[in-house]
């Protein structure tokens, strides 16, 4: 049995913490680019200021935004890892807190939803954990700023709603959106299983890579087909200022549900669509 000591994870997503609020992903960088060349006017402009904007976070080390998120962790637990010296949340919350002093990110916690003292450490992080076959620990950081958060939604709609209320709802929730979440956006969406899982499992989309298609052909018509809508028709474009870019993607995660239930939920990710991951 592999052994992984909880220093290794704290200094692991103390890491990913500076990192996925200083450096943009490839292939968000690589969209945007493209994105550039196909857009006029003022939306060309100001893709050009969040490609500048990039580059300087990375030459000067600062955060992309100032807002550096509420921070979610995922955790892939291989079944034949043993985590010794200590208690793998505290462990979490440890590296969490030492990342965001480390690298001066904002911390915008506060302890209670309704007397709103600040934290001070942006603790305590969300946390999801998942036992996987395997000797391996995977983490997945992903700081997630409330403008994009704020404009989520979750609907508990029927089977006799059908595809067509699904489709609805998403196209809906982004056109609720407009300017706020900071466009280009990316969009999670979860279908199916329960109340709690279908935000999860959107929340889980906005991490995949661009490109990326949902297994079933039906499925991954669906993103190209929602994609494809929120751009040509929206006209919300980069910074809510207007053109053809406003989802840079649609991602949809699916899973089983009850005979009564059809479950959609829709998460948004701004511009920057912050998340790294690792695997000890």
């Amino acid at each position: 049995m592999k052994e992984i000591h909880v220093s290794k994870i704290t200094d692991a997503v103390a890491e990913l913490c500076i990192k996925a609020c200083v450096v943009v992903a490839p292939d968000v960088r690589a969209y945007m680019e493209q994105a550039v060349k196909e857009e006029t006017g003022t939306a060309r402009q100001v893709l050009e200021d969040m490609l500048k904007n990039q580059d300087v976070a990375i030459e000067r080390n600062m955060p992309i935004c100032q807002d550096t998120g509420m921070t979610i962790v995922f955790l892939e637990l291989g079944q034949d890892v043993h985590v010794v010296g200590g208690d793998l949340t505290a462990a979490v919350h440890e590296g969490v807190r030492k990342g965001y002093d480390e690298g001066y990110l904002r911390k915008s916690v506060v302890a209670d939803p309704i007397h709103r003292t600040n934290t001070n450490d942006n603790t305590p992080a969300v946390i999801h954990y998942e036992v996987v076959p395997g000797d391996n620990l995977k983490i997945t950081v992903s700081p997630k700023g409330f403008g994009s958060e704020n404009k989520s939604r979750l609907k508990m709609l029927v089977p006799g709603d059908g595809i067509e209320c699904v489709k609805n709802f998403v196209l809906e929730t982004v056109r609720l959106a407009g300017p706020n979440p900071c466009p280009p956006i990316v969009v999670g969406v979860g279908v199916g299983g329960s109340f709690e899982l279908c935000a999860k499992m959107a929340k889980q989309a906005l991490l995949r890579p661009f490109g990326s298609r949902h297994p079933d052909p039906y499925w991954a018509d669906l993103e190209t087909e929602l994609h494809e809508k929120i751009n040509a028709t929206m006209n919300i474009g980069p910074a809510g200022l207007g053109g053809i870019t406003t989802a840079m993607a649609v991602h949809i995660n699916t899973y089983a549900t009850h005979i009564a239930g059809l479950p959609v939920a829709v998460n948004i990710a701004c511009h920057a669509n912050r998340h790294e991951e690792t695997v000890l």
